[in-house]
């Protein structure tokens, strides 16, 4: 898979943490460097690590649905993409709360929630046989830049983003997903 594609792919999944990282930025008091930094890794981190699993969990699988490896693709993409873009646009605004605290189970339900589609990325990557390491390091490096961004942002300018941002994320997602498809349907 080429360094673009793995970009879009990363940038697409990045967008929920940046869109977290809005919310954080708004709702936490008193945001300093350490909050940030903590934030930020914690999201980073658990979209580095889902898709190696979601790999390794598939890996076992491929000999069996080899022929059918760019489908599924597809349609993981596909699903990933089509519920961000249905939860920009229907799901309700939560309550904005002045002064929360960043707590470890907090993290790690942000880190969670964020990250299930980076599971079924890794899953497709073991499918379509892509190598797993750089595409996590990148997936990485991307939204831990992109939550750093978010929460600044959410410091200045409130939440009006987020909700354009994971449609956008689900967009991305999508057209990937029909990249993969026509790769694999006519130029194989």
């Amino acid at each position: 898979m080429d360094l673009v594609t793995l970009l879009l792919i990363a940038l697409g999944l990045s967008l929920d943490s940046f869109a977290v990282s809005l919310a954080n930025g708004l709702s936490i008091k008193k945001l300093n460097a350490w909050l940030i930094f903590k934030s930020s890794a914690n999201l980073a981190i658990f979209q580095g690590i889902m898709p190696v699993l979601g790999y390794y969990l598939a890996i076992g699988f491929q000999h069996i649905i080899q022929d059918y490896d760019h489908w599924i693709a597809f349609i993981l993409l596909a699903l990933i993409g089509s519920k961000m873009i249905y939860e920009s646009i229907y799901q309700k605004e939560s309550i904005k709360k002045k002064g929360i605290q960043l707590s470890r189970l907090r993290l790690v339900g942000q880190g969670i929630s964020t990250s299930i589609d980076a599971l079924a990325i890794g899953i497709s990557f073991a499918f379509l046989e892509i190598e797993i390491i750089t595409p996590a390091i990148i997936i990485f490096a991307v939204t831990f830049v992109a939550s750093l961004i978010g929460i600044q942002i959410g410091k200045y300018y409130g939440n009006k983003l987020g909700k354009k941002m994971e449609f956008l994320g689900g967009i991305i997602l999508i057209g990937i997903g029909i990249k993969i498809l026509i790769e694999h349907l006519y130029f194989q």
